[in-house]
């Protein structure tokens, strides 16, 4: 929401995603990963910002109000995982059952590559697929919901 270029939010996702892996050690289990995670996202995000201030779509001002608003919506994540519940049904077997052996059961792709009978890379761009079916499910469901 904070920047409006796709392949901008993309890039900061990835930087997040780096930043989470190198402080994975710290992350306490007993509390809740989403609220850790969105913390990172937002470090990252102001970085991002820092560094393109004259593509800059928000304020600093606005972005901060913007996360207030989140913060005190926490339907918002319950929102996103209803619709990933939905998404997740309208994925083939086949895709339903990857996804569920990556991400929930943590299998590795070369176990999963292994019991599928195909390439580790096939199984890579199979997630890859999977994946972007449903941020584009999760997305159709959003924009639903506001019109």
């Amino acid at each position: 929401m904070v920047v409006p270029n796709r392949t901008d939010a993309r890039d900061i996702l990835q930087e997040t995603a780096v930043a989470l892996w190198r402080q994975l050690d710290s992350y306490d289990p007993q509390r809740p990963f989403v609220n850790w995670a969105m913390g990172f996202a937002r470090i990252e995000t102001r970085r991002f910002l820092a560094r393109e201030k004259r593509r800059a779509q928000l304020s600093e001002e606005a972005m901060e109000v913007l996360e207030r608003e989140l913060d005190g919506a926490p339907g918002f994540v319950g929102e996103v995982e209803r619709h990933l519940a939905t998404c997740m049904q309208k994925l083939g077997e086949k895709q339903r059952r990857l996804i569920q052996g990556y991400y929930h059961e943590g299998r590795s792709p070369q176990w999963l590559a292994k019991q599928g009978s195909r390439s580790v890379e096939a199984v890579y761009k199979a997630i890859q697929r999977a994946r972007r079916d449903l941020q584009v499910c999760i997305e159709r469901q959003t924009r639903k919901e506001f019109t």
